[in-house]
């Protein structure tokens, strides 16, 4: 076998070894009990879950907390307004409820907070 030909047959087989190999076939289905557990770990459906329904409650109780304490005492502070929580201004025969929109952007505002805090903290310790 002359040089040429070794030549040859070594890029032969170096081509055969980079030509990639075919996919593996698609495995079989699991079914549909095995597929629905496989999504709910791969995208952490049930923690989402459980951090959906936390911060649901989390902002009934911090509205609760601005409309039943924190909007009473600065309603205490200002004289003569009362109640902000409350609080309703009457221009031609409309009413504007000025304190239910006081109870949601102080809610919002707190809710914003925690979750900042929250976030600030688990980037503190290295989870995300």
């Amino acid at each position: 076998m002359s040089k040429e030909d070794k030549m040859l047959e070594e890029l032969k087989k170096i081509r055969e070894l980079l030509t990639p190999k075919p996919a593996p076939p698609a495995p079989a289905p699991k079914g549909m009990w095995k597929e629905f557990m496989d999504f709910l770990s791969k995208y952490k459906v049930m923690g989402l879950a459980v951090a959906f329904i936390m911060g649901l409650y989390l902002g009934n109780l911090v509205q609760s907390l601005v409309r039943d304490l924190i909007l009473p005492v600065i309603g205490l502070l200002i004289p003569g307004i009362g109640n902000l929580s409350t609080y309703q201004i009457t221009v031609l025969d409309q009413v504007f409820g000025v304190g239910a929109f006081l109870v949601a952007l102080i809610t919002f505002i707190i809710v914003v907070f925690v979750i900042f805090l929250i976030v600030k903290i688990t980037k503190k310790w290295g989870i995300e």
